[in-house]
């Protein structure tokens, strides 16, 4: 009579049951992924509206624009003074110091913090723009005028830096057109003064794909 030696191995079941567990791990790491991504882009769309929205509140108070304010002194102590052309000069990005009547785009947010609009530290030398949510880039405010216009637009815009490709894709479409070329909301290549007159092509109808490794500034309209 012939013997056979039990062998021990996984069963179908088990094989099956493992790979079924294996997946449900996976679809929750990716749901988390997504979500994590989701959360970044509200961030960021957050960001660039409370820029719109102390704006519009300061030069509602005060029917002057904040940065741009030439009569701050009078409404702060240590306030500075803007032009009161109602253009907001200097990039978002700037961190002179000590602020002068130059140093408009650093002035909007030593006004508006000042008024109780924004946060942070705000003396009169110095008004630093803040971070992004994202903690990578910088969030600031910028005017766009001939000859000097943000990614093609003339107007006031606030603008954040450092947002990767797939946030930047994504904050353009919740806001705008999803094209960072066209509308109010608008891209170009982090590291690359936003006052480009050139488009970008950054993202949107006829441009390549980018990644996560490639970053961008985003500026809208306000």
């Amino acid at each position: 009579m012939w013997k056979y030696n039990k062998q021990s191995g996984f069963t179908l079941v088990e094989l099956a049951i493992v790979l079924v567990i294996i997946g449900l791990i996976l679809a929750a790491v990716l749901k988390g992924q997504e979500m994590i991504t989701n959360a970044k882009v509200k961030n960021i769309v957050n960001d660039l509206k409370g820029v719109s929205t102390a704006y519009y509140s300061y030069q509602d108070r005060y029917k002057a624009v904040p940065g741009d304010d030439a009569n701050a002194a009078n409404h702060f102590t240590g306030g500075q003074n803007g032009g009161g052309d109602g253009l907001i000069t200097g990039l978002f990005n700037a961190t002179t110091s000590p602020l002068t009547t130059a140093t408009e785009s650093q002035n909007f947010w030593q006004h508006t913090r000042l008024a109780g609009f924004t946060t942070g530290v705000a003396t009169a030398t110095t008004a630093l723009p803040p971070n992004t949510s994202m903690g990578t880039g910088i969030l600031g405010i910028q005017g766009g005028a001939t000859g000097t216009e943000v990614y093609g637009m003339i107007g006031t815009f606030a603008c954040a830096s450092n947002i990767p490709w797939k946030i930047a894709l994504a904050v353009d479409t919740l806001m705008d057109d999803g094209n960072s070329d066209t509308g109010t909301v608008r891209a170009g290549a982090a590291g690359v003064t936003a006052t480009a007159t050139a488009v970008s092509g950054a993202y949107g109808t006829g441009a390549a794909a980018g990644t996560n490794d490639t970053l961008h500034t985003v500026c809208m309209k306000i």
